[in-house]
């Protein structure tokens, strides 16, 4: 049996009801929804599921068609970068499913979602048709007030050149497995906060595969990253960086989430890190052996 992992990014994080109608979708497929995240400063839901490839499909295309009825991008405020209602869906190969499979399936689903919704839906990562294209920051340029100028010069690679009036634009496309975190800081200026993130992210010469931005967090700030390959760049550089970075503005690292799911490989290579253990191992861990 076939096992895939999709992380549907929805702009939508303050309408609770809103909120529970995508989820009831996923709650009623035959999917398992793993995980959820929703907040009203980043006004984003953040979704996990996983299962088999057709039926992760189906789940996704009836909770973006709730996403397309209920959200309008011409009122979304949000700090998170985005250009659509369903802003961006990744599937990623988990268990006896390669990532060219994967690939199809991506395609499968943007087509499908474009030709439903008249909607102009972007290929990424690997799934993308060019280099360039393979970057969702290179596709999300301006974001969806800048998403009717933009179109006009990096088409979509199904649905229309013009962005649909309330949903704007979807990406999607396969990748490997991501890690999602979020570092909050001892400070309410956001100023210092973009600095620091400045200086992790890899484009400004921060750490390779890590993509990182900074915005208020209530009374402090937060530094959400994505870490494309974690085997390339382990999380436990990302967070000694941000300690590093830190202490040039006299402030401190206060606490730490993830976003989403996170591989036990990259738990245990953090653990050997701090506690300078050599040798362990999933082996080593009471629950992998039951």
């Amino acid at each position: 049996m076939q096992f895939i992992e999709s992380i549907p990014n929805f702009s939508e994080g303050t309408d609770t009801g809103t909120v529970e109608k995508i989820l009831d979708d996923f709650r009623s497929a035959d999917v398992k929804l793993v995980d959820y995240t929703f907040d009203s400063d980043y006004n984003r839901l953040v979704v996990t599921i996983i299962g088999e490839p057709e039926k992760v499909k189906a789940a996704l295309l009836k909770a973006s068609e709730t996403a397309i009825g209920r959200i309008d991008m011409r009122e979304h405020r949000g700090a998170h970068p985005r250009m659509g209602a369903v802003d961006v869906v990744p599937f990623v190969p988990l268990k006896n499913i390669t990532m060219e499979e994967c690939v199809d399936l991506s395609r499968e689903f943007g087509k499908e979602l474009s030709e439903r919704h008249d909607l102009p839906v972007f290929l990424y990562d690997e799934s993308a048709t060019s280099l360039e294209r393979r970057d969702i920051d290179f596709l999300r340029k301006g974001e969806f007030e800048g998403l009717k100028e933009h179109i006009q010069i990096v088409k979509p690679d199904f649905g229309p050149a013009t962005p649909h009036p309330t949903a704007g634009a979807t990406i999607t496309g396969a990748r490997e497995i991501m890690v999602g975190l979020n570092v909050n800081l001892s400070t309410s200026d956001l100023k210092v906060a973009k600095k620091i993130a400045k200086a992790l992210h890899a484009k400004s010469g921060g750490l390779a595969c890590v993509k990182a931005m900074a915005c208020e967090f209530g009374e402090m700030t937060q530094i959400g990253m994505s870490n494309i390959n974690y085997k390339k760049t382990p999380v436990y550089r990302q967070l000694e960086l941000i300690s590093i970075e830190a202490r040039r503005y006299g402030i401190q690292v206060v606490s730490s989430e993830f976003c989403g799911l996170i591989p036990l490989d990259a738990l245990l290579d953090v653990c050997k890190y701090y506690l300078k253990v050599d040798d362990l191992k999933e082996k080593r861990i009471i629950e992998m052996n039951l």
